[in-house]
């Protein structure tokens, strides 16, 4: 799959018009299809701020920003393309449609990856007749910044088409995992869910502000997670003696605590809260200056990850 010179993006919000930077990136054309007004300006507007970013990455050596097209129709933008990545609304029957209407025209070797993060693969399979090389590849937004893609296939899934799916993605920078079983939210953000459901609990208890929990978790421990997963930093943490010497000094610890974890619901109620909250914690900064402040950041980790990583080698 890393000879593939042309692919497709089907629905070209924030997370399509990233992907079409990414690949764009790479070095292959992409031809995007989205029915919605103005959405050419908007992506061509995304790819030129993403252009700089990615190259601050050393992402855009072997790309050119103008190999993009723009088509009427998502039959259209699949043919011809080796790799299409789908991110049209989830809801099932948007995407039953659309993939009904692209299945005879994509070919026989290309994959079709899909972006969801809220349906899982059976469900959007009943959409295909013939589901073989269409594969789970959701993203971390923005997926032009962050590496992670979980892939997926199941039983009706072609016995190549997997590979083939990460050896692509890692041809353009990204990082894959596996899911092996089907739940809600996939790995990463069943993940985040968990977290963010105590970051909420801990402001509902008045134990701390939205600004100080989130600052207590981009100070602590997202520092130590973007360079190890946990299990692996616990096991760090008891030295010698590893994970097992962890789990035994910890375990009624950490077992005490679990049973002490909050279960909010995220109410209009709850929303208003998080909301003044992070209001008050980032005073009058826009959107946009968020935005690019986290971008920013992004890349000088990337860049000094990738550094660190080189010097190993």
């Amino acid at each position: 799959m890393a000879d593939i010179t042309h692919t497709a993006v089907l629905g070209a919000g924030t997370i399509g018009a990233s992907w079409t930077a990414l690949f764009l990136a790479s070095g292959r054309s992409v031809a995007v299809y989205d029915p919605a007004e103005g959405a050419q300006d908007t992506v061509r507007a995304y790819i030129d701020q993403a252009w700089q970013t990615m190259g601050a990455l050393g992402l855009t050596a072997r790309g050119n920003p103008d190999r993009v097209t723009f088509v009427r129709s998502a039959r259209e933008a699949v043919e011809g393309a080796g790799f299409i990545q789908e991110n049209v609304p989830e809801r099932l029957p948007v995407k039953h449609a659309l993939f009904a209407e692209i299945e005879p025209a994509v070919a026989p070797d290309a994959i079709v990856a899909s972006s969801a993060s809220g349906l899982t693969l059976g469900q959007m399979q009943a959409g295909w007749e013939n589901p073989g090389r269409f594969i789970l590849g959701h993203p971390f937004n923005p997926p032009h910044l962050i590496p992670l893609v979980e892939v997926m296939g199941n039983g009706l899934t072609d016995p190549g088409a997997v590979p083939a799916a990460e050896q692509f993605y890692k041809d353009i920078g990204k990082v894959t995992i596996r899911v092996n079983k089907e739940v809600p939210g996939h790995v990463a953000n069943r993940l985040q869910a968990a977290v963010w459901r105590e970051a909420i609990h801990l402001v509902l208890s008045g134990v701390a502000s939205v600004g100080d929990v989130d600052k207590a978790m981009s100070a602590g421990p997202g520092l130590r997670w973007a360079v190890m997963g946990p299990t692996t930093l616990f096991s760090l943490g008891a030295g010698s003696g590893g994970l097992a010497a962890f789990c035994e000094h910890f375990a009624d610890t950490f077992n005490g605590w679990w049973d002490d974890l909050g279960s909010p619901k995220l109410t209009p109620e709850v929303s208003e809260i998080l909301v003044n909250g992070l209001a008050e914690a980032k005073g009058d900064m826009s959107v946009e200056e968020l935005a690019a402040q986290r971008d920013a950041k992004i890349v000088k980790l990337q860049r000094a990850l990738a550094d660190m990583e080189k010097e190993q080698e």
